[in-house]
C-alpha cells in the first residue's frame, strides 16, 4: 500500500509538472499526462512499480470520464439538430469508417477473428477530440459561429456512434447477426432501464436531498456505478454503463450540479488513467513510428474529405465546409479508450495500440496549431479549391442568375459583417421603416445569412469583409452609410480599426458607424476615420440599470411585458 501511494505521488507530480509546461506552451494536457506516464514507466525511468494497482485505479478515471461525457450529451439538442449537422455527422462517420476499413485492410492489417486491428483503427480515426476542439474554439470565441456549431454537432453524433460500438465490442469474437441483434437488445434494455429510473425515480430522490450537496454527489456516483454494474450483468462493459448513466442524467434538473461535483474527482482519476496509458507506450521502433504517421495522415485526409464534401454539397460554401473539417482533424481521447478496450480484450496487437497512441500525440500537437490558425489555413485552402474548379456560394448564385451575389445597383447603406447586432438591426428596420430594407446591402460569409437574406429579397454579397476586393465588389465605394457591427472578438483576419481604414480609403465621404469592444478602441477608430463608434456594453449597462430601477419600484413585470411586446413577431436571421 505504501508503494502504491508513492507511485501515485510520482504520477501526480510529473503530470502536474509536465502539465504546467503544456499549459505555457498551449499544448493539450492529455499530451503532458501521456508523456509523464512514459517517462516514469517501465519503458522510461522505471520509477513506478505498482502498475497493476495504478491501472485499476485509473479505470475509475475512465468510468468518470465517460460519465461526464454522457452528462454533456444533450439528447434534446440532437433531436433539434438541423439536417446540415445530421447529414454532415452521418457522412463523416459512415465515410470515415468505410475508408478506414478499406485503407487499413489494404496496408495489411487484419479484420477477422483473431485480429480486429483495422476495425478498431477505423473507429478510432472516425472520432475527434472534444477536449482539444472545445478548448481552442472557446479561446477563439468561435463556439457560437456556424462552423463551431457544426463542429460541436458532429462531435455529439460521434459520441453516440461510440456508444453503439461499445455495445457491440464485447461480441466481436463471435459476431453474427444474432449476436449483433442481441448486443443491441442488451444495450436497448440498459438504456431503457436507465431512462425509466432517471425519469420516474431519481427526480423524487434528488429533490429530497437537494439541500445536501454531499448526498447529491454520492447519489450521482451511486447512479453511475449502479448502471455500470447493470451493464456488466448484461454482458456489456461498465464503461458503456457509465456513459449511459451520464446520458440519462443529461437533461436532469440537477445535471449541472452533478457535473460540478464530479468534475474534481474525474480530473484526479482521469489524470491517473492517461498517465497509466502513457506507461504502456513502449519506445517506438521504426515500424510503430511508420504506422503512427500513416494513421495520422489517413485521419487528416479522411476527415477533410468526409466532412468537407457533405457540407459543400449542401451549399454551405467553401469556408463553412472547410473550417469544421480542419477543426475535426485529430484523434479523440475517446479513441484511446476504444483502443485500450480492444487491447485488453485481445482484439488488437500491442504494436497497433502503440502506433495509435503516437498518432494521437502527433495530431494533438498539430491540430492545436491548425485550429488556432484555421482562418489563415482556410484562406489558402479556398484559394486552392477555387483553382481546381470548385465554386463558392457567390459564384453559384451568380451562375443561377440570382441577385444575391452583389450584382445590380449598389446600396445606399452597407452592413459589413452580419452577426446578432446586425440581425437585430434588420428586424428593427423591418418594424419601423420596411421601405429602408431596399436601400440596404449586407456583406458576410455565413451561408445561412446568405441564403436567408437572399430568400427575403435583400441585397447580400457573399464574401470576406477583410478582403478589399470583396469590399469593392459589394459597392462600398458608392455607399452613403457603412455599418461595422461585429465586435473584434468575432472578426477574422482584421479588426474594426483596420476595417475602418480600408473602408475610408475606398470611400472618403461615407458616414462610417463602427463598434468597439474596449473603451481604449474608441479613439483609435475615430482616428482611423470612423464618424461614430458604438460601445454596446454601455447600452447594455443602461438597460440593466433600468431593470434594477424597475425591480426596486415594483415595475419589473411591466418592463418584462414591454420587452415581450418588442420581441413578439420579430423575424431575426440569427435568433
Amino acid at each position: 500500500m505504501h508503494e502504491l501511494i508513492g507511485d501515485i505521488t510520482l504520477c501526480i507530480l510529473f503530470a502536474w509538472g509536465l502539465g504546467l509546461a503544456a499549459h505555457f506552451s498551449r499544448q493539450p494536457l492529455i499530451l503532458a499526462y501521456l508523456l509523464a506516464g512514459f517517462f516514469i514507466g517501465p519503458f522510461g525511468m522505471e520509477w513506478v512499480k505498482s502498475q497493476e494497482l495504478i491501472r485499476t485505479i485509473s479505470e475509475l478515471g475512465l468510468i468518470f470520464m465517460l460519465f461526464m461525457i454522457g452528462l454533456e450529451i444533450d439528447l434534446k439538442k440532437i433531436m433539434r439538430a438541423g439536417p446540415v449537422i445530421l447529414i454532415a455527422g452521418g457522412g463523416q462517420l459512415l465515410g470515415g469508417c468505410i475508408l478506414g476499413v478499406l485503407f487499413f485492410m489494404a496496408i495489411g492489417l487484419p479484420i477477422d477473428v483473431g485480429g480486429f486491428d483495422a476495425l478498431y483503427l477505423c473507429v478510432a480515426c472516425a472520432l475527434s477530440s472534444t477536449v482539444i476542439i472545445v478548448k481552442v474554439l472557446y479561446e477563439k470565441h468561435e463556439l457560437d459561429t456556424l462552423p463551431g456549431r457544426i463542429t460541436l454537432g458532429v462531435l455529439v453524433l460521434q459520441d453516440v456512434f461510440a456508444i453503439l460500438f461499445l455495445a457491440v465490442q464485447p461480441s466481436l469474437d463471435d459476431l453474427h447477426i444474432t449476436i449483433v441483434l442481441l448486443s443491441i437488445a442488451r444495450a436497448g434494455t440498459l438504456v431503457a432501464t436507465a431512462l425509466i429510473l432517471s425519469r420516474y425515480v431519481l427526480p423524487y430522490l434528488f429533490h429530497q436531498i437537494a439541500r445536501r450537496p454531499e448526498l447529491v454527489l454520492l447519489g450521482a456516483l451511486a447512479w453511475c456505478f449502479l448502471i455500470g454494474e447493470i451493464a456488466e450483468q448484461l454482458h456489456l462493459s461498465r464503461e458503456m454503463g457509465s456513459l449511459v448513466a451520464g446520458v440519462s442524467l443529461s437533461t436532469f434538473p440537477y445535471a449541472l450540479e452533478v457535473t460540478a461535483k464530479v468534475t474534481t474527482l474525474r480530473d484526479f482519476f482521469i489524470t491517473l488513467f492517461f498517465v497509466a496509458l502513457g506507461m504502456t507506450i513502449p519506445i517506438p521502433n521504426g515500424s510503430v513510428i511508420g504506422l503512427a504517421l500513416v494513421i495520422a495522415a489517413f485521419t487528416v485526409v479522411s476527415r477533410l474529405s468526409t466532412t468537407f464534401l457533405p457540407l459543400y454539397l449542401m451549399k454551405q460554401g467553401l469556408r463553412a465546409s472547410l473550417l469544421p473539417a480542419i477543426n475535426l482533424a485529430q484523434i479523440s481521447e475517446f479513441s484511446l479508450v476504444v483502443i485500450q478496450t480492444g487491447l485488453i480484450a485481445g482484439h488488437i496487437q500491442s504494436e497497433t495500440a502503440s502506433a495509435a497512441s503516437f498518432a494521437f500525440v502527433v495530431l494533438a500537437v498539430l491540430s492545436t496549431f491548425a485550429i488556432g490558425r484555421s482562418d489563415q489555413l482556410s484562406r489558402y485552402g479556398i484559394m486552392f479549391l477555387k483553382r481546381i474548379g470548385l465554386r463558392d456560394l457567390d459564384r453559384l448564385q451568380a451562375g443561377e442568375g440570382g441577385h444575391g451575389a452583389g450584382h445590380g445597383e449598389p446600396r445606399r447603406i452597407v452592413i459589413l459583417g452580419f452577426f446578432r447586432a446586425a440581425s437585430a438591426l434588420l428586424s428593427e428596420i423591418e418594424c419601423r421603416d420596411e421601405l429602408m430594407l431596399d436601400q440596404i446591402g449586407v456583406v458576410d460569409f455565413n451561408p445561412v445569412v446568405f441564403s436567408t437574406l437572399s430568400a427575403r429579397g435583400l441585397h447580400v454579397t457573399y464574401g470576406d469583409i477583410s478582403n478589399v476586393d470583396t469590399l469593392v465588389h459589394a459597392g462600398v465605394g458608392s455607399a452613403e452609410i457603412i455599418i461595422l457591427s461585429v465586435p473584434d472578438s468575432l472578426l477574422k483576419g482584421a479588426n474594426n480599426e483596420k476595417l475602418v481604414r480600408h473602408v475610408r480609403s475606398l470611400n472618403p465621404t461615407a458616414k462610417i458607424i463602427s463598434t468597439a469592444d474596449r473603451l481604449s478602441d474608441v479613439e483609435d477608430q475615430y482616428a482611423a476615420g470612423a464618424d461614430y463608434v458604438t460601445v454596446t456594453r454601455l447600452t447594455d449597462a443602461q438597460e440593466l440599470f433600468a431593470a434594477i430601477e424597475a425591480a426596486e419600484n415594483g415595475l419589473l413585470a411591466d418592463k418584462r411585458a414591454e420587452t415581450d411586446a418588442i420581441l413578439e413577431g420579430r423575424r431575426e436571421v440569427l435568433p
